[in-house]
């Protein structure tokens, strides 16, 4: 691609966020030029953000119904599954998968909260205090 067709297609990040791409200048040579985005790129990220965000809802309604705790909602919105969250966390995938259950996860001691906490980079109190209405 020449130089000057790189395209500037701003996309989610509304053009604040750039990434170099390597085009061909006027004398043939790669070079680098930074692009606010590309609209392919651009389709595709907001879909995968349409679906990260179904998700979420999914957690929420079962959060919502007593089908699963808060652990659930932060689980989607920062993308994990069983497996990595147990990774992070240290426990097994066993336990993990329990604490997903409100009866198990009210029972968690303060310092498996502030740990699952610290984790999803948030405070104690917004996950123990997780509300899916809002």
């Amino acid at each position: 691609m020449e130089k000057d067709k790189v395209p500037q297609d701003e996309g989610i990040t509304g053009g604040v966020s750039r990434e170099v791409q390597y085009a061909i200048d006027e004398n043939g040579k790669y070079v680098k030029v930074m692009s606010t985005g590309w609209e392919p790129k651009n389709i595709v990220n907001d879909l995968a953000w349409e679906d990260i965000q179904e998700m979420v809802e999914i957690a929420n309604e079962k959060i919502k119904s007593g089908k699963a705790s808060p652990i659930m909602h932060f689980m989607a919105k920062t993308q994990m599954d069983v497996t990595l969250l147990s990774d992070y966390i240290e426990l097994p995938k066993w336990k993990v998968k329990r604490h997903l259950k409100p009866k198990c996860f009210k029972k968690l001691k303060q310092e498996q909260i502030e740990k699952y906490a610290k984790i999803f980079e948030i405070n104690v109190d917004e996950l123990v205090n997780f509300n899916p209405e809002k």
